[in-house]
């Protein structure tokens, strides 16, 4: 939700991928810098190696093989984290960061790696996270992919005013809560990094910057937002930003107050939309600015595609769309003939859902229910008994649902990640109760960053799916 503190990313740990080496690492004359070849890459993307004491080292802006001095930053009881101080031998898949703040900002921290390589990288720790559980896929996971840049159509703007009244914009530097001013962002869709400059410009202007706590950007079809979180109110300062609304042409949400923020738009309200394919034609999805959406409308419309394909649905067969936000694997399937139960637990999504398969001309059953009860999850399975489950939860993943599929089981579920280690902790969950994973996908989302999106089909071993030639 708009202008609540998002919950720390919960990491699955600092495991790596293979290639183990005990090889011992000499010590240089200088105190506090280590020579050292890295062996292989941990799963958020920092080079793993070994001190001279044989304690690990996690090492910032690293790759696999190469051959460099480090200076620890941070000393831990099991392991150090460390960063580069010189390159003595360097990787092939080592690239120049295309992105001017790449040094100093901590979001594409995988810059300094080839495309190809970070996709290779995703694949492979999706692989080895099932594997930790006992979990072999039957292939190799196919790769979803896009753009490289350019593709990212949200994004959190942090503010701050420093002791000397200089106003920053921009994203988190690495390690620290301080931020990095940005006039450019390698990642952004184009509309949205056209207004980095006069955002700035317009919060060196205020009366109250201070009071500005950050900004949301997002890129619909036809409209450009831009949500500030006004702390306390400050009418001289709402007035600049109608102005900016005005002159820029976007849409700007005003949402005010410390403890229980007001939301309004400073003008006529916008209508956000974004389009996915469908079977008779593209489908209209109507979004809010608090609603969650898919930062990569590229990657998100190939992962349709792929749970569309996978499943297959007959017409007339049972899905259920669980975790159904507004609709964006739910209309989909129903305009492939499926008979869609879509579940969510925001009332305000279940709303915007119900409107959006109503524009779109489709027959979707809209539920409100609470999917971290095992409980209702096992009646919702109950009373539908449909063919095939599509589940799509947040970081921390679905062990509730999971639980009630195995109590329940469907012949098809597909399970779409945005955390592999709560994935592979829910398969083996799965796997253990009689299902098997015969597909596999990696979504590369969030390109030049170690996030990893991915897709799971599961067949159970005692329900067969329907025959596709029936």
């Amino acid at each position: 939700m708009l202008g609540k503190r998002r919950p720390p990313r919960q990491r699955s740990g600092v495991s790596g991928l293979q290639g183990r080496s005990s090889e011992p690492l000499e010590q240089t004359t200088e105190p506090g810098v280590t020579a050292v070849t890295v062996q292989r890459l941990a799963h958020d993307g920092r080079g793993v190696a070994r001190s001279a004491s044989g304690k690990t080292l996690f090492i910032d802006g690293a790759l696999a093989g190469e051959r460099l001095e480090v200076a620890v930053h941070r000393s831990r009881k099991r392991f150090d984290e460390a960063h580069v101080r010189e390159l003595l031998e360097v990787s092939p898949e080592r690239v120049e960061p295309p992105c001017p703040h790449y040094a100093q900002c901590g979001g594409c921290d995988l810059q300094h790696l080839a495309v190809t390589a970070q996709r290779q990288h995703k694949q492979a720790v999706l692989v080895d996270l099932l594997a930790r559980e006992g979990i072999a896929l039957p292939t190799p996971p196919a790769l979803l992919a896009d753009a490289v840049a350019g593709y990212r159509r949200r994004a959190r703007l942090g503010v701050k005013v420093d002791a000397q009244g200089r106003v920053h914009l921009g994203f988190r530097v690495h390690h620290a809560s301080r931020l990095v001013d940005v006039e450019r962002c390698l990642v952004l869709v184009p509309s949205l990094e056209a207004l980095l400059v006069p955002l700035r410009e317009l919060l060196t202007r205020l009366d109250a910057p201070r009071q500005v706590g950050h900004l949301e950007l997002v890129a619909a079809d036809d409209a450009t937002v831009v949500v500030v979180r006004q702390l306390r109110e400050n009418h001289a300062d709402r007035r600049r930003w109608q102005g900016f609304a005005r002159e820029q042409g976007v849409a700007v949400g005003y949402l005010a107050g410390r403890d229980s923020p007001a939301f309004e738009w400073l003008g006529d309200t916008p209508e956000l939309t974004y389009r996915l394919p469908g079977s008779g034609g593209d489908l209209t999805l109507c979004f809010g600015p608090s609603d969650f959406l898919q930062v990569n409308e590229a990657v998100n419309a190939r992962l349709v595609a792929t749970a569309r394909e996978w499943l297959a649905p007959l017409e007339g067969e049972g899905v259920l769309d669980l975790y159904a936000g507004v609709g964006n694997f739910s209309l989909p399937l129903a305009a492939d003939g499926a008979h869609v139960t879509a579940v969510e637990g925001s009332p305000v999504m279940v709303e915007r859902l119900i409107d959006n398969a109503r524009v779109n001309g489709l027959a979707v059953d809209v539920r409100q229910e609470d999917l971290s009860h095992e409980e209702a999850v096992v009646a919702l399975l109950e009373g539908i008994e449909p063919d095939a489950v599509v589940l799509d939860p947040p970081r921390d993943g679905a062990a509730s649902v999971c639980r009630a599929l195995v109590e329940r089981p469907v012949a098809r579920l597909v399970y779409v990640a945005c955390d592999p280690a709560t994935l592979a902790r829910d398969a083996a969950r799965l796997v253990h109760g009689g299902y098997r994973i015969t597909r596999a996908a990696v979504a590369d989302m969030f390109v030049h960053t170690s996030h990893l999106e991915s897709i799971l089909l599961f067949e159970h071993c005692e329900r067969q799916p329907p025959s596709q030639g029936a």
